[in-house]
């Protein structure tokens, strides 16, 4: 098979991993930075070029950055669009991009998430603030990634002054209770397809409420409950996703969703677990790829 890793590096880690890993099982392997990727849409004979040179896969592993999310999936698209397989679809990668609706989705399907508040006008600032029950709380920007935009609002005064903050910024915001007992760690499970393949728990710095391997936290191997393992299987399938790091919290009432992340990291969880993902995702590809499979797993 020619599988086709869609990145803007080829020298990240999880970008060499898989590399790796699909020739050590004798696929034919091309790194292809997605931003540098032009397109010909036609009807008749789509394709996706780089520096003049047409890419043909069988199969493709997106590894998009949050902030490339709109060209990325528009590169992905127009591979499904020539019948190639892709193990995240690109609804499913904008899906999972989009927090609002993310957690919209889960909360359809009853998975647990930390009470979440939306809202447009900062008249009702004081709205959101009771629904999250009232500081501390955090206040998230929609279009952070890795830490960055979130804070924690110990009394209802901060949280009133960083709220008019970011909408007088017009940014999008959403404002979540703060599971304290959680005690600045968080669970990531790895999902494969219908399993959770890894999980590690994160733990963020003295101080830190914010548990991120970007900003110093630190990773550790961890059992996962029967029920964290079916939320986390739960939630990807929900968002449409093969392959995803699902977050939680182990909060006084269960497991809750965090984020669900189409693009999680490599380099973390192999070492945390000293389980070999890379291979795993390849396998799952070698499994599930084939003619009519771009198609995305859910509707809406």
């Amino acid at each position: 098979m020619h599988i086709g890793i869609l990145s803007r590096k080829s020298s990240l880690y999880s970008t060499k991993r898989l590399k790796e890993a699909a020739e050590a099982r004798n696929h034919e392997v091309g790194i292809a930075d997605y931003s540098r990727c032009y397109m010909n849409i036609t009807a008749h004979r789509p394709h996706v070029l780089v520096s003049g040179k047409q890419l043909t896969f069988d199969a493709v592993i997106p590894r998009i950055g949050a902030s490339m999310t709109f060209y990325g999936t528009a590169v992905v698209r127009q591979f499904e669009m020539m019948g190639v397989y892709s193990v995240n679809t690109s609804q499913a990668i904008t899906r999972s991009r989009d927090k609002l609706r993310s957690l919209q989705l889960l909360a359809r399907k009853g998975i647990g998430l930390p009470v979440t508040g939306f809202a447009r006008s900062p008249k009702d600032i004081q709205g959101l603030i009771e629904i999250a029950g009232g500081a501390p709380l955090i206040i998230k920007l929609l279009e952070g990634t890795q830490g960055v935009g979130v804070v924690l609002a110990e009394t209802n005064k901060a949280a009133e002054s960083v709220i008019a903050a970011f909408r007088q910024l017009d940014a999008n915001i959403l404002v979540q209770e703060f599971i304290k007992e959680a005690g600045g760690a968080d669970v990531r499970a790895f999902v494969i397809g219908d399993k959770v393949a890894a999980s590690m728990m994160r733990q963020g710095p003295e101080g830190e409420f914010r548990s991120n391997l970007h900003r110093g936290g630190t990773a550790s191997s961890i059992k996962l409950t029967p029920e964290e393992r079916s939320i986390a299987v739960r939630s990807a399938k929900t968002l449409g996703l093969n392959v995803a790091g699902v977050d939680l919290l182990r909060s006084n009432h269960g497991p809750v969703v965090m984020e669900v992340n189409s693009s999680p990291g490599l380099e973390g969880i192999e070492a945390a677990s000293g389980k070999d993902i890379a291979t795993a995702i390849i396998e799952f590809i070698e499994k599930d790829a084939g003619p009519g499979k771009t198609k995305d797993r859910i509707e809406g």
